[in-house]
C-alpha cells in the first residue's frame, strides 16, 4: 500500500510540475548595465557595461519612425539622453521599462508648436507577436520580441541612461 501511495504521489506531483508555465521574471546575475543606445535607423539596441556590448537587440519602433518626437500622436520615437525610470509587469505588451520622456527640452519644443508633449515612451515586447518585425508599429516606444523583453528587463535596473539616436 505503501508503495502504490508513493507512487501515485509521484504521478501527481510530475504532472502538476509540467503544467507549470514559464515565468516572465527572470534573473540576471552579469555585469551591471550601465548604458542602453539606440539606433533607430538601424533598427539596433545595445545594452552596455561601461564600453563593452553585453547585448545586442533588433527593435521596432513608432509608426512613424523617421525624425525626433515633437509632439503628442506623431508616432515617433524620441532622440536625446534620457534615463530608465520605472517598470511595468503588467503592462498589455508582456513587460516594459519606462523612459523618462519627457524631459524640459522636450516639454519646450512641443508648446512651441502649441502642442502637448506626450509621455508614456517604453520598451516593451509585443502585444501580437505577428506584429514585431512587420514595420514600425508603436506610437514611439521601442518594441521587441517578449522572450527578449524579459531577458531586457532583469538586466537593465531604473536609473540607467539610455542613448536614443537618429
Amino acid at each position: 500500500m505503501k508503495r502504490r501511495h508513493l507512487l501515485t504521489t509521484g504521478t501527481a506531483a510530475l504532472a502538476l510540475a509540467g503544467c507549470a508555465t514559464k515565468s516572465k521574471f527572470q534573473r540576471y546575475n552579469g555585469p551591471e548595465v550601465t548604458y542602453v543606445i539606440v539606433n533607430k535607423g538601424a533598427r539596433e539596441m545595445f545594452l552596455l557595461h561601461n564600453q563593452k556590448i553585453l547585448k545586442q537587440y533588433r527593435i521596432d519602433l513608432g509608426f512613424a519612425p523617421i525624425g525626433d518626437k515633437f509632439y503628442e500622436g506623431d508616432g515617433k520615437t524620441p532622440e536625446g539622453t534620457y534615463l530608465i525610470d520605472r517598470r511595468n509587469p503588467n503592462s498589455k505588451f508582456h513587460l516594459s521599462l519606462g523612459i523618462s520622456y519627457p524631459n524640459a527640452h522636450d516639454i519646450a519644443q512641443a508648446r512651441a508648436l502649441g502642442k502637448q508633449p506626450g509621455g508614456d515612451i517604453f520598451i516593451h515586447g509585443e502585444s501580437k507577436p505577428w506584429k514585431l518585425g512587420k514595420n514600425d508599429w508603436t506610437w514611439g516606444c521601442i518594441a521587441v520580441p517578449n522572450e527578449e523583453m524579459e531577458k531586457i528587463y532583469a538586466m537593465v535596473k531604473n536609473g540607467t541612461p539610455i542613448q536614443i539616436n537618429a
